[in-house]
């Protein structure tokens, strides 16, 4: 399998900085790609999420990137990892451990390729964090998790219980429709960054990204 979907996957990428995080340079579906624009059935891939660099992402690496001191020494999961970009920019900065996690295995072979790329050092995992207590972190990234309310419930009562036992929790969201006012309202705004134009084309019209801290109580 990583043979194969390594070669599919090196195949239908292309390297980019076109993004917030310019520093790192990762292999990605962009319009430069046959991929962006061939119908669903033509594509080796199925749901390919880890191909892309979601504005949720982004703002969290972006933060991560320009306060060093929030990750640095700490033990990292980036719950949900895409294309590792999180988990790349905890490591650059020197987190104690940092751990691409996503239950698809395409998405933490895609997150180790470009960690790699970076020289950079990850560990992964595919196991389902969700709802555990995450006892071997200090640190929990989520980015672009609250795309539906359902899911959005389950995950904020989830996280809100880590933030309780003093886990720090950063949440990077573009305005998704889960990311509700009251649950706004539980958390401090970090920072706020505007995407640049080829991260808005890429990302269906969203403008502006933030991250978040979910507060203790």
């Amino acid at each position: 399998m990583l043979k194969e979907f390594t070669s599919l996957f090196l195949k239908h990428t292309s390297p980019s900085r076109r993004h917030l995080t310019p520093e790192l340079v990762l292999r990605l579906i962009t319009p430069s790609c046959p991929l962006w624009s061939a119908p669903v059935e033509d594509s080796p891939f199925t749901d390919p999420f880890w191909g892309f660099y979601w504005p949720g992402g982004q703002a969290t690496a972006r933060y991560i990137m320009d306060n060093p001191a929030i990750v640095s020494g700490r033990r990292v999961l980036d719950v949900g990892c895409g294309c590792g970009a999180g988990t790349i920019a905890a490591s650059s900065v020197r987190a104690k451990l940092a751990v691409a996690n996503d239950i698809d295995p395409y998405a933490v072979i895609a997150s180790k390729i470009n960690a790699e790329m970076n020289e950079n050092k990850i560990e992964t995992d595919t196991n389902n964090f969700i709802g555990t207590g995450c006892s071997g972190f200090d640190v929990i990234l989520i980015g672009d998790m609250f795309y539906d309310e359902e899911f959005g419930k389950l995950l904020f009562t989830w996280l809100t219980t880590l933030a309780k036992q003093d886990k720090l929790i950063l949440i990077g969201d573009p305005g998704r429709h889960g990311l509700t006012e009251s649950r706004r309202s539980q958390m401090t705004l970090l920072a706020n960054y505007v995407l640049p134009k080829e991260a808005r084309e890429e990302n269906h019209g969203y403008t502006e990204t933030s991250v978040w801290r979910l507060n203790k109580t």
